[in-house]
C-alpha cells in the first residue's frame, strides 16, 4: 500500500483537534461511468458537508486535519497487511491528537475495528471508525450523520479504545459485526451493550461500558509485522450438515495454514464423527491455533457443556467465549503474527485483552 497524503487542516476553531483518517470506502465514493467509485478531494468535499449542518451542530464540531490514502482501499481487498499500516499510521499520529476518526468502507469495516483494538492496546484516546451505505453527496445519505457522531465522540475522553459510530450508536469495535448489506442501521453489537447513542442532537455515553477504567496506564501498543499472514495462514471454517473429515483434512493439513477460527453450531456442537476430531486433534498437535465460535450471532460456546464440546477441549481446541468471528480471526492473526510460544498464544486466546470476550 503506497503511503498516505497528507493534507492541510481545514478547520481553524480551538479546543480539541481531531485525526481524520480517509481510507476509502462508499462514503467517498462518487457516481461514474460505471458506477460508484473511489474519489479524492476529501478536504473540500468534508467542509461542505459540514457546512450543511444546523449552524447550532457546526458551533460544536472539532477541529481536524485530514490525512488521505493514496491509492484508496476497497474495504473488500483489504487484508491484514493494511490493518497493521493503518495502526502504525495511527501509532505514529495519535500524541498530536486528541482522537482519530477513520473513513472505511463498511464491507470490512468490524474487521479493521478488531485488528485495531488488538494493536492498539491500552489505547488512551479515542479511535473511531465509520463509514456510509450511501455517497456523502448523495440526496438522503447518512453519511454526514456518521460523520458527525464519529468526530463528537472522537472527543469524549472516557472513550480509550477503537469503537465504530454508525446510525446513531457508538459500538465496542472488537464487538461489532455488519448485520445488514442495504440498511443504515448496518452494524450490531450481538453481546456488548452500546457505549454510547446519540439522543437528539447530544451523544450520550456509558463510561462504566467502556475500557478506561479497565485498561489504566500508558499505551501498550502492540505493532507487529502482519505481512506473514496475509497469505492465508489463517482460514475460517463454517460447519455444515454431512461435512467430512476429508473435508476439513484438506484445510487444515496444509502446512501453510498457521491457525483457523472453527464456527460451531449452538453452544459448540460438531457431529459425532470420531475422524473429525482425529483431524482437529493432529492439527492442534502441530501448533496450529485452533479456536471455537458458534454460529449463533449471540450467546456463547461452551465446550464443557456438551460431550462434543468436550472433545474439542481435549482435542486442543480453544473457546471463543461470545467472540465474533471478527474478533476471533483477527486476534489469531495478532498471536500468530509475534514470536510467542505456543503455549503462550494459547493463554492469551482465552485471555480478554481489549474487552473482547
Amino acid at each position: 500500500m503506497s503511503a498516505p497524503s497528507s493534507s492541510k487542516p481545514i478547520t481553524s476553531t480551538v479546543g480539541p483537534r481531531l485525526l481524520i483518517i480517509y481510507t476509502g470506502g462508499t462514503l467517498g465514493m462518487r457516481p461514474g461511468d460505471h458506477g460508484l467509485s473511489p474519489a479524492g478531494d476529501i478536504d473540500a468535499r468534508l467542509a461542505r458537508a459540514f457546512g450543511q449542518l444546523p449552524l447550532a451542530l457546526q458551533q460544536v464540531m472539532p477541529a481536524y486535519d485530514v490525512l488521505s490514502y493514496a491509492p484508496l482501499i476497497d474495504s473488500s481487498t483489504a487484508t491484514p497487511g493494511h490493518w497493521a499500516q493503518l495502526a502504525n499510521d495511527i501509532a505514529t499520529r495519535l500524541a498530536d491528537y486528541h482522537g482519530v476518526v477513520v473513513i472505511h468502507g463498511t464491507d470490512t469495516l468490524s474487521w479493521t475495528a478488531a485488528s485495531l483494538a488488538y494493536q492498539l492496546q491500552g489505547v488512551d484516546r479515542p479511535v473511531i471508525l465509520t463509514g456510509a451505505m450511501q455517497p456523502l453527496e448523495a440526496p438522503g445519505s447518512d453519511a454526514l450523520g456518521n460523520l458527525y457522531g464519529a468526530l463528537r465522540c472522537a472527543t469524549e475522553p472516557k472513550v480509550k479504545e477503537v469503537a465504530i459510530y454508525f446510525h446513531g450508536k457508538l459500538l465496542r469495535g472488537v464487538r461489532a459485526i455488519k448485520q445488514h448489506s442495504e440498511a443504515a442501521d448496518a452494524f450490531a453489537s450481538p453481546n456488548y451493550p452500546l457505549l454510547g447513542e446519540r439522543v437528539g442532537d447530544d451523544i450520550v455515553h456509558y463510561p462504566s461500558r467502556c475500557l478506561a477504567d479497565k485498561q489504566r496506564g500508558a499505551p501498550r501498543f502492540e505493532l507487529p509485522d502482519y505481512t506473514p499472514m496475509g497469505d492465508g495462514a489463517i482460514v475460517r471454517l463454517v460447519l455444515w450438515p454431512g461435512i467430512s473429515a476429508w473435508q476439513l483434512a484438506a484445510w487444515l493439513d496444509d502446512e501453510r495454514v498457521k491457525g483457523a477460527v472453527l464456527q460451531l453450531w449452538g453452544a459448540g456442537n460438531l457431529p459425532d464423527d470420531a475422524a473429525l476430531l482425529a483431524v482437529l486433534a493432529k492439527a492442534s498437535g502441530e501448533g496450529k491455533l485452533l479456536a471455537a465460535i458458534s454460529q449463533c450471532p449471540q450467546g456463547s460456546v461452551h465446550l464443557g457443556a456438551y460431550a462434543a464440546g468436550k472433545d474439542l477441549h481435549d482435542a486442543g481446541v480453544l473457546s471463543g467465549d461470545g467472540m465474533t468471528p471478527e474478533a476471533a480471526f483477527c486476534k489469531l492473526v495478532h498471536l500468530l503474527a509475534q514470536p510467542l510460544s505456543d503455549e503462550d498464544r494459547r493463554q492469551r486466546f482465552v485471555t480478554p485483552l481489549v474487552g473482547e470476550r
